[in-house]
């Protein structure tokens, strides 16, 4: 088992490298690759579960989706490119028997050259922080709504002025679904 471990585990690096190609790279799916893999020993029934959980954005279930962002022809000759990582740890916290609070925080690392003339605006760095916070139902509705509000708040953590926007934000924040 052990062998066919490394090779899937070797697999999931290979397709990784092939999606920070593209424009807009969510890893979310090939991270649930590898947490509901058959050798955790779960029936296919609870790896269903786990990956319609792991679509949903108020489950309680602790996940680190990292999401890859590619812009490029950039500035006023075209020539600047922009490359931004965005970590988003999701925390659950039980608040009673029938309410969960989800944490959700977009963390973003940028590496940006070219923008102006000069190199002036090359700079690498992390963005500022968006903390959101879902307070949500632990079961959906009788017609099967799953659903989450709360307050979300922009914190200027940017490591340089250009990467911030240098403002505190604060305002609210509703999702909702409906999974078949």
């Amino acid at each position: 088992r052990r062998g066919g471990t490394t090779a899937v585990v070797e697999h999931v690096l290979v397709i990784e490298k092939e999606l920070l190609m593209s424009k807009v790279v969510h890893l979310m799916p090939v991270m649930a690759l590898v947490m509901i893999w058959p050798d955790t020993g779960k029936t296919a029934d609870s790896q269903a579960e786990l990956a319609k959980q792991s679509l949903n954005p108020v489950a309680a279930l602790y996940s680190v989706p990292i999401q890859y962002n590619w812009n490029q022809k950039l500035g006023p000759s075209g020539e600047g490119y922009q490359s931004v990582t965005n970590i988003q740890p999701v925390l659950p916290f039980t608040l009673n028997d029938e309410w969960n609070l989800i944490s959700r925080t977009i963390l973003p690392v940028i590496d940006q050259h070219g923008l102006v003339p000069g190199g002036q605006a090359d700079k690498s760095g992390v963005g500022d922080v968006t903390q959101s916070f879902f307070f949500s139902p632990k079961h959906p509705t009788a017609s099967g709504w799953i659903w989450g509000a709360g307050p979300v708040i922009l914190v200027p953590t940017g490591s340089d002025e250009l990467l911030s926007g240098e403002q505190w934000g604060a305002g609210p924040t509703v999702v909702a679904l409906k999974q078949s």
